[in-house]
């Protein structure tokens, strides 16, 4: 049955309903009552409860209201004691006999005003906490109801009910017309089977048990725990249900209680001492019936070990933050937390991103980040342990518009609340913040968020439902980005417009205008005190820029030092003179110096009333240009870093917006309706429907069809790849042939596409070992500066007054001081880390996303790329990584017979059998193309005993014998295996074995040994060779990975015969194969790797120079596919898995290669190796920019005298410029990476023409 929306309520007997049926209740002496109906089906059976209720209670019926999905009747009537039990009763039993089968049943009347139902609120418990107390005849209407409602059996029989339902269901009757055996009973039995998963399941009763916390007694580890199930008889409301609950709270013991009032049972979680029969006792002392259903150990406390092993992950955006002081200051602050365990803060994507250990301190963190004044909004917080409800558990925040009223978040939680235990309510909806948050397990087709959506409308025909998607981290720190940068603008906009007026006349009028020009003369006259109106009109125009555009700085500046100087501040008092600031504090500390040293010179001018003021001694136009240069170098690196971190919002738009979902036809079920939703509808185990130049809007597998499929966008690979039933689709993808049909397999949010858009970015969070010396120098840069910029203004005041300097070197009226100023402000201004912040995280940035559009992603983030950028040995898997893997093929079979064997046909087809049997236990590829040979020769199939595997060796079994051959013992593996139970192996077989690996195959052989004769040795039954193909690639990533200088080595689990063969093939050095490598020894073989070769720079050093093994020892990559790979990649310097394999190996790897290319290795290197060049290059810029600027602000090049006769030095003004620029250059050099022009940019393409 399709599920229908529920009609409107409607008026009854001429009255309108209230408030669309309100859950509190109306005037006093109104009660509402609910009904749980097993066989609500659609809008005819609403339409009968209608009319039957009417009928039955007439004029007390205030309203009534049907809910076909959650299968709740709610009815508000007039009554009171005895009269409303009559009602109620009545009501019941007009149900009954108009066909509809009540399952149970609460009221307002019976329950007290503190009902709740699993976090949600039931129209009886909202009512009762409106009126509050019970009437008079509480208790006579409790045994009444009790007696005639809940206990009382069906007066109609259930044939004579089922045909009456028949008659007033259209859905039943349209079912009835499609059975093959048209007849009551069936009917019957899909009533009996829907109330059954009704009262099981949960998603349609809004009165559900509710979890209590347990006991406060303690348990030790050694108590047993046990769950017991217990049927209780007797509950009529949720006020039972509560006392049941608290009572058995109170015993030592109990640890949880789920009483649950509609399937009338009790679940209890005890242990120690505590019996089962006590608990069935401790309830029946309380009036009700109790029988004990079952009882289930557990094998640990519920809820231990979740509380105490987990750790939580939280990713915000920040704004305000401007240079590298700014992340370091917010990420010392938060670990001083306790409960914080790491802290990643992102300077150019604006985020953050926060792991700690206690739950629920996310607002926290918040709070610690805005008192340090800048802005922070959470985007995220996730759990790092999930089990598998939780890997397709799926929180949603649905919107619903049309809550009007006060009553109507009630009836919203209420309609939620009615699935039960399988839903979860996050939080709730007002009517200001209309947006309720659930969680819950999807089970598609019969319960998605689709059904709940359903629900939520059914409740009331004002509430339209739509899922409200929270802005990302991405959306979040762009609006964060876009926020600041429209605050740039805005004073950008202020300082350019009064730096119109401020050149005119502070540099047009002052230096270019004659000076018989009437305008100069009029503002150059003195006004008063000495001073003119050019000056007063800078002064004027001044101080809104230093006010109301500097302010930002200001701000910044003043909340910096506050959170430094706040009480409680755990920085030492010594360190607070030595490492505080940021870049806000040197440009306020610049435009405060030269705004109030002005303000200084005009109070001197008043107070000392001289003839006139020269222009020099003020620098009001020196603050309206820096402000202006400061904001326009900030607006512009603004623009840039956000270009620098697109990548992550481009995989982003990869994911279509709506999808075709394919369901079963309510009317016919052979037939199946395409509807075309949106993506939020679609849950796991949905059918969905790919049409050509669609993408899947998840993960899943093809059920029907088959096309071709461009997976570039993840992939990197250009070529198109076949897809047929069973393979696997991926979000993100562009079916490039007909249409198929997938069904979903992965969760929303867990797809392939969000892994690679979380890989992404975990690794753009974590930082290179070079950005800690840039951190390093810009924790102490502004202490430093600040120190510089008071020393020049001493030294030049104590030289000029001294008279140790020329007098003509001073160029102002207002002395020394004033002179010496100038140089201190251009040291403030000039002074840049914001070009030392931004030179490897912007770099990396940009090397991120051009390795996720190769099909490479970056878990280890910039740590991985520099040390990708060094590696001098890359250390080869052989099977899966160089040779293909997934297929090897059985070549060359030969079968040594047995002179004692009477049948030797029958005996080999026994040995083949068996043989399979042993192998169908090992997931080795060797193993399986073994089984798929087996297979191809005979079905017939044996068993086998005591299956042993031998890792790295193969396996050993018993076959018990058969008709057709004696039991024997068995090997089958590799020759170290034959070599351990020492198999003799005659010169023949030896030869031809030689022959097989000198190809380059595998050797798989098979031995046996005489169970009954105990004298027997082991014997070669047979010989298998494996071919498993060299990937088409592999050759050219080995010339190109020598031709770069690299070294290339193989590891095998092979005989070193066949490894040394595949070597040649590849053209690897036979001395660079590591043959018959267990999987424990690869993580070893690496470290040997790691100890005795030396990296590419020290290998023209002499032994002296060389001293240093450990810092100058070759830096190794692994690279490999499988399980038993992980333990090398996490031992090697960098780890790379290859996409196709296991889920551990690429949880163990510093970059994982989507495709199975290997191609992507060269990429990489190169790659890295082109982002820390960058890094270098942008790092070596920003150093020497401040080591040449910085002397030259404070003047050290002032004694110079250009042929203009104009003293060399750098004015504020310039310096503003010159550091505006630095930070920009910076960025723009990271983003030049994006040109495919050799020496400017990466260009990967010639790497892919070098290989073909």
């Amino acid at each position: 049955m399709s599920s229908q929306p529920l009609l409107p309520r409607h008026s009854v007997g001429g009255r309108p309903a209230s408030q669309y049926g309100t859950v509190a209740s109306g005037p006093s002496g109104h009660i509402i009552t609910s009904f749980l109906i097993g066989n609500l089906h659609c809008p005819s059976c609403v339409s009968t409860i209608r009319e039957t209720l009417e009928d039955a209670c007439g004029p007390d019926l205030i309203w009534v209201s049907p809910n076909v999905v959650t299968s709740v009747v709610t009815v508000e009537h007039k009554g009171t004691g005895k009269s409303a039990a009559a009602a109620i009763k009545a009501m019941s039993k007009a149900l009954d006999l108009a066909g509809f089968e009540v399952c149970s049943a609460t009221s307002s009347a019976m329950s007290s005003g503190r009902d709740t139902q699993n976090g949600g609120t039931s129209d009886s418990s909202q009512a009762m906490s409106d009126h509050g107390d019970h009437s008079p005849d509480d208790g006579t209407l409790r045994r009444i109801f009790r007696a005639s409602i809940i206990r009382r059996k069906s007066m109609v029989e259930p044939l004579q009910r089922q045909a009456a339902h028949l008659a007033n269901c259209e859905d039943c009757r349209a079912s009835r017309a499609h059975s093959p055996h048209p007849s009551f009973e069936p009917g019957l039995q899909a009533d009996h089977a829907r109330q059954k998963s009704v009262l099981s399941s949960g998603t349609s009763t809004p009165f559900e048990g509710v979890t209590v916390a347990g006991s406060s007694a303690s348990v030790t580890a050694s108590q047993q725990y046990a769950r017991a199930t217990i049927s209780v008889g007797g509950m009529t409301c949720t006020s039972c249900v509560r006392s049941i609950e608290e009572e058995l709270s109170k015993w030592p013991g109990i640890s949880r209680v789920v009483v649950n009032l509609v399937n009338n049972s009790a679940v209890v979680d005890f242990s120690g001492e505590l019996k089962a029969e006590d608990v069935v006792t401790a309830i029946e002392d309380l009036g009700y019936d109790a029988s004990l259903d079952g009882v289930t150990n557990l094998e640990q406390e519920p809820g231990v070990t979740e509380k105490h092993t987990r750790m939580w992950t939280a990713s915000l955006a920040i704004g305000g933050m401007t240079c590298a002081s700014c992340s370091n200051a917010i990420t010392s602050e938060l670990k001083k937390k306790e409960w914080v365990s790491n802290v990643s803060v992102n300077l150019v994507s604006n985020s953050a991103s926060v792991n700690f250990t206690v739950e629920g301190k996310e607002k926290d963190i918040v709070t610690a980040i805005e008192d340090m004044g800048y802005e922070a909004a959470i985007d995220s917080v996730e759990s790092h342990e999930l089990t598998m409800d939780e890997a397709h558990e799926r929180t949603v925040h649905i919107k619903v518009d049309g809550l009007f009223c006060k009553h109507c978040p009630g009836r919203l939680i209420h309609s939620v609340a009615a699935f039960g235990s399988r839903l979860e309510i996050i939080s709730e909806p007002t009517t200001t913040n209309p947006i309720i948050t659930i969680k819950y397990v999807p089970s598609a087709p019969s319960f998605t968020i689709r059904r709940i959506l359903d629900a939520i409308e059914a409740a009331d025909p004002a509430f339209k439902a739509s899922i409200h998607h929270p802005p990302t981290l991405e959306e979040r720190s762009k609006a964060v980005t876009e926020r600041h940068q429209r605050e740039l603008l805005r004073r950008v906009y202020l300082s350019l417009v009064i730096a119109i007026p401020t050149f005119i006349i502070g540099i047009v009028y002052m230096n270019l205008v004659p000076d018989t020009d009437h305008g100069k003369h009029y503002l150059m006259k003195p006004w008063f005190s000495g001073i003119n109106r050019a000056q007063i009109i800078m002064f004027v125009l001044a101080t809104p820029v230093y006010f109301f555009a500097t302010d930002v700085f200001h701000v910044r500046a003043y909340k910096e030092l506050r959170n430094l100087w706040r009480k409680g501040s755990r920085t030492p008092i010594l360190r607070r003179f030595y490492k505080f600031g940021s870049m806000n504090l040197l440009i306020s500390l610049g435009t405060t110096v030269a705004y109030l040293s002005s303000i200084a010179q005009l109070v001197a001018a008043v107070i000392e009333k001289p003839d006139v003021v020269q222009d020099t001694q003020f620098y009001f136009d020196s603050v309206v240009f820096l402000t202006l240069f400061l904001l326009l170098g900030r607006l512009i690196e603004a623009y840039s870093k956000a270009k620098t971190g697109d990548a992550v919002e481009m995989l982003g738009k990869l994911r279509p917006s709506t999808a075709i979902l394919v369901e079963d036809s309510g009317d016919n079920p052979r037939k199946v309706d395409d509807r075309v939703v949106s993506v939020d509808m679609i849950e796991f185990g949905d059918l969905v429907r790919v049409q050509h130049g669609a993408s899947p809007v998840a993960d899943g597998l093809i059920i029907r069809g088959q096309t071709s499929f461009d997976e570039s966008s993840l992939t990197g690979e250009s070529r198109l790849i076949k897809k047929a039933v069973g393979d696997s689709l991926f979000a993100g993808t562009v079916n490039k042939g007909s249409s198929v049909l997938m069904r979903i397999t992965g969760a929303p949010g867990r797809s392939m596409l969000d892994q690679i858009v979380q890989v992404v970015r975990e690794g753009q969070t974590k930082r290179a070992p070079m950005e800690r010396i840039a951190d390093m120098l810009t924790a102490y840069f502004v202490p430093i500066i600040t120190l510089i910029a008071v020393l020049t203004w001493l030294v030049w005041t104590i030289l000029g007054m001294s008279g140790a300097l020329p007098g003509h070197y001073l160029d102002t009226t207002g002395g020394w001081i004033a002179f010496a100023l100038q140089f201190a402000i251009a040291v403030f201004v000039v002074a840049c880390p914001c070009g030392l912040g931004l030179a490897a995280p912007t770099a990396i940035f940009v090397g991120g996303g051009i390795a996720a559009k190769h099909g490479i992603l970056a878990k280890g983030g910039g740590e991985a790329f520099e040390k990708a950028s060094k590696i001098d040995v890359v250390v080869f898997d052989k099977t899966g990584t160089l040779t293909m893997g997934g297929e090897p093929k059985i070549t060359d079979s030969v079968a040594f017979p047995d002179e004692d064997a009477p049948a030797e046909d029958a005996r080999i087809m026994t040995l083949i059998s068996a043989l399979r049997a042993v192998e169908e236990n090992s997931g080795h590829p060797i193993a399986k193309a073994i089984v798929a040979y087996c297979t191809s020769i005979t079905d017939k199939r044996t068993d086998v005993e005591s299956v042993e595997e031998l890792p790295g060796k193969g396996m050993k079994a018993v076959f018990p014998g058969d008709p057709s051959a004696a039991s024997f013992h068995m090997l089958a593996g590799n020759e170290a295996l034959m070599r351990d139970y020492n198999v003799s192996i005659s010169p023949a077989v030896q030869g031809m074995l030689s022959d097989w690996k000198s190809q380059a195959k595998s050797v798989a052989l098979v031995a046996t040994k005489s169970i009954a004769d105990a004298s027997s040795k082991w014997s070669v039954a047979a010989a298998l060779s494996i071919s498993d193909p060299i990937r088409p690639e592999a050759v050219a990533i080995v010339r190109a990975l020598r031709a770069r200088g690299t070294g290339v080595w193989m590891l095998s689990g092979d005989n070193a015969v066949t490894a040394r063969a595949v070597a040649t093939q590849l053209g690897i050095e036979h001395s660079n194969v590591m043959a018959e490598v267990l999987p424990s020894q690869k993580a070893e073989k690496v470290t040997y790797l790691q100890s005795v070769l030396k990296s590419k720079a020290t290998r023209y050093l002499s032994s002296g120079e060389a001293a240093d093994d450990i810092s100058r020892r070759a830096t190794v990559a692994m690279v490999g596919d499988g399980i038993n790979d992980s333990p090398a990649l996490t031992r090697a310097d960098v780890g790379i898995a290859v996409g196709s394999g296991s889920d551990v190996a690429i949880s163990s790897a510093d970059f994982v290669l989507v495709s199975n290319d290997l191609r992507s290795v060269v990429t990489l290197l190169t790659l890295s190796s082109a982002v820390f060049r960058r890094i270098r290059l942008n790092f070596a810029w920003a150093v020497v920019y401040n080591v040449l600027a910085l002397p030259v602000a404070a003047g050290c090049l002032y004694p110079l005298v250009t042929p203009g006769g104009q003293h060399v030095r750098l004015d504020p003004v310039w310096a503003a410029l010159a550091m505006a620029l630095s930070s920009i250059s910076v960025v723009l050099s990271s983003l030049a990476l994006r040109i495919k022009v050799p020496g400017i940019g990466y260009r990967a393409d010639k790497i892919e023409l070098e290989l073909e």
